[in-house]
């Protein structure tokens, strides 16, 4: 089993033990591999769109999302880590997501996502864990993944860890060392089921695509998408 993690923030603080407590049962038996932003990322995203008109090859980055993207690929498990700031996922994190717009189901989505299984640990002092959770959910639905845990807790007293009540820190063990035995027990030989929703958005954009290749059969993402056999009858989720 591989597992490959992404932290929001390189700070070792309540963020960074939620996850410890979630890899412990597993650390035996899987490889995990570990990137801690912003050290491990990329720089901000500057919006030249070469990703989607040309490659993403030609991003002033790529070298660094190639390799979070092969870990990210070869992974059974991606866990995502993001205390809130400011009610939303810190800016690392936001800055190595805006990289990936190009493998949004628009784009050219990596057929190896379908089927993946992710989870999300975020945490606030007293609000905006949420919309961290939901700025790294909506990439990975639009990436094509469907199993999407989020494990989202308000701290309500401290932001450090002793000096959370007992009865906090009970609340946050529990419910970390629950998801921990939840994601142990999965058979990871076994792809996860893809959603509805997730289909549906495929076919929306299918649709599109088509439409965009009748326009350019040259165009970048409608050579993707044809070259995979999504625009005949071939499925990323269909097992192969």
């Amino acid at each position: 089993m591989k597992i490959t993690v992404i932290n929001g923030t390189e700070k070792h603080g309540i963020t960074y033990r939620l996850k410890e407590m979630f890899l412990e049962p597993m650390r035996d038996s899987a490889e995990i591999t570990e990137f801690y932003l912003p050290k491990d990322g990329p720089g901000f995203c500057i919006g030249c769109t070469q990703c989607f008109l040309k490659g993403e090859e030609l991003c002033k980055d790529a070298a660094c999302i190639r390799r979070i993207e092969e870990a990210m690929l070869g992974a059974d498990l991606l866990v995502f880590t993001s205390p809130s700031y400011v009610m939303h996922a810190t800016g690392a994190m936001k800055a190595l997501l805006d990289h990936f717009g190009y493998r949004w189901m628009p784009h050219r989505p990596a057929k190896e996502m379908f089927g993946k299984r992710a989870v999300i640990i975020t945490q606030a002092l007293g609000a905006g864990e949420d919309s961290a959770a939901k700025d790294i959910k909506d990439s990975l639905s639009w990436w094509g993944i469907s199993y999407i845990k989020v494990y989202s807790f308000k701290l309500m007293g401290d932001i450090q860890w002793d000096k959370l009540s007992q009865k906090k820190r009970s609340e946050l063990t529990c419910g970390m060392e629950k998801a921990a035995r939840r994601f142990a027990s999965i058979d990871y030989s076994r792809k996860a089921h893809t959603s509805l929703l997730v289909k549906a958005k495929f076919y929306m954009v299918r649709m599109l695509q088509k439409d965009l290749g009748k326009a350019d059969p040259e165009y970048t993402d409608y050579k993707y998408w044809k070259t995979n056999g999504w625009i005949d009858s071939i499925r990323p989720w269909a097992k192969a």
